[in-house]
């Protein structure tokens, strides 16, 4: 499924972190920060979280709400947050039904060998909860604050 800006994000209620919850409809109303990431507790994941949960207070102040999501399970959200100190919700989505709507499962292919994994990706969603932009084969340098830059700019 290919989304594109304009159309209505697809609603979702996962598990996450801290004993939690995420549905999108619950957060109608407010700006929503999806970013998609491949695996807790690696190099370029650890740096993206840390960026954003550095910004949290701007977002916060934009209206805008972040939600990590991967295919690792809860409790290994709950050990990456732990660590490193991420105070949004990492949401699990092991049977990846949500990253597939999101047309973020794809194949991949690393030194010859091809695997399924999940495309680096953001979706800032709006209050009426349409996508407002996406960012694919996100590069984590800088991202954080473009997105912030992008949610400022959402009425």
């Amino acid at each position: 499924m290919s989304l594109s800006e304009g159309d209505f994000a697809p609603d979702f209620d996962l598990p996450a972190s801290a004993g939690g919850r995420v549905a999108l409809s619950a957060l109608k109303g407010h700006k929503v920060v999806l970013y998609f990431y491949p695996k807790d507790d690696t190099s370029g994941c650890t740096l993206e979280a840390q960026d954003f949960n550095g910004l949290l207070p701007a977002f916060a102040e934009a209206g805008a709400r972040i939600v990590g999501v991967s295919p690792d399970p809860v409790k290994s959200h709950d050990k990456f947050c732990g660590k490193y100190g991420l105070t949004f919700p990492l949401a699990s989505d092991e049977d990846k039904g949500v990253l597939q709507a999101y047309g973020v499962w794809v194949e991949k292919s690393m030194y010859g060998r091809k695997y399924m994994g999940v495309e680096r990706t953001t979706v800032l969603v709006d209050r009426e909860g349409r996508i407002a932009k996406l960012w694919p084969k996100v590069k984590v340098p800088g991202h954080a604050e473009a997105v912030l830059e992008a949610a400022r700019a959402l009425p």
